[in-house]
């Protein structure tokens, strides 16, 4: 009691976010129980009838399931290995350039893309890459060779994705590394300098170590949503001849759900989404924590 009346203040400042927690994260759990019945918008959740893991059933055994969890891997996979140490590389390269003002440049450059609007952003896309007025293709025809359609490629669609995705984050999910890189003590940066030390060892033995117990976590969380793709985007830069690569969980829920009305059967692929993330969140926080020392908990 003596310890709770001397932080009580703080304890204060944790009501709002427990409060908003619960609402927003805990109540709705109430809803997971639709996976489990047949709903019925008229009989309400707790009158429809149940069916137990019926619908996961159907979810396995329909066509769609490979091919969705497939899809939805292997781009996530893509933009982890290629986006996760980009902000690192980033937030490295500027800590160590000197000149203010250029940095603070480059820094404000780098951060802008990510107060675009998603849909916004998409329009921008299709639009820099489309065949007859984008950018892209006329820059292809102003040396001789002829226009793509690269949304109606299926094979360009994933690097389309990830890589205006890493171009639009990049500047700002570095800002946590350069969080980071505040805290290390400049002592240790001049001791090393009087030893003769170079920009790129100062990065290795000084920079890179201090900011991985960071970068684990990160990379924790990361792996833990690894099947929670954004919807909109993939949503949005989707059509009829990239569908074979661009269907992905939250885009075929959003079709059964909302479109097909089919609650019950896209809260058991919800449902089966969380499972498979909260397992893997586990079993990568058990792997950083016995190879590096670092994890969540």
């Amino acid at each position: 009691m003596r310890a709770l009346r001397r932080d009580i203040s703080l304890w204060l400042f944790c009501i709002p976010g427990v409060v908003l927690t619960f609402i927003f994260s805990y109540i709705p759990m109430y809803g997971v129980q639709l996976a489990f019945r047949r709903y019925n918008a008229k009989a309400g959740i707790w009158g429809s009838p149940w069916v137990g893991l019926y619908y996961f059933k159907r979810f396995f055994e329909s066509p769609y399931f490979s091919s969705t969890i497939k899809n939805t891997l292997v781009l996530s996979l893509y933009g982890l290995i290629v986006s996760f140490p980009i902000p690192i590389i980033l937030a490295l390269l500027l800590n160590s350039f000197r000149h203010k003002k250029y940095r603070k440049l480059i820094q404000t450059v780098t951060y802008a893309p990510n107060f675009i609007s998603t849909v916004v952003m998409c329009g921008m896309i299709i639009l820099f890459l489309s065949p007859s007025v984008g950018v892209i293709n006329n820059i292809i025809q102003f040396f001789g060779g002829d226009p793509v359609n690269f949304m109606a490629k299926k094979e360009y669609w994933r690097h389309i994705y990830v890589w205006t995705g890493i171009w639009q984050g990049m500047g700002w999910s570095s800002v946590i590394y350069f969080a980071a890189l505040s805290g290390i003590s400049p002592e240790l940066h001049e001791a090393a300098k009087c030893d003769g030390a170079t920009k790129l060892q100062l990065i290795r033995h000084i920079d890179l170590p201090s900011i991985m117990p960071t970068a684990t976590v990160l990379l924790i969380m990361n792996c833990g949503s690894i099947l929670s793709i954004g919807f909109e985007k993939a949503y949005l830069l989707q059509n009829d001849l990239n569908l074979n690569v661009s269907e992905i969980i939250s885009t075929y829920v959003y079709k059964v759900g909302l479109i097909n009305n089919d609650m019950s059967y896209s809260t058991a692929i919800g449902l089966f989404n969380t499972l498979v993330n909260l397992v893997m969140l586990l079993i990568v926080n058990k792997a950083a924590d016995k190879l590096s020392g670092n994890s969540l908990w």
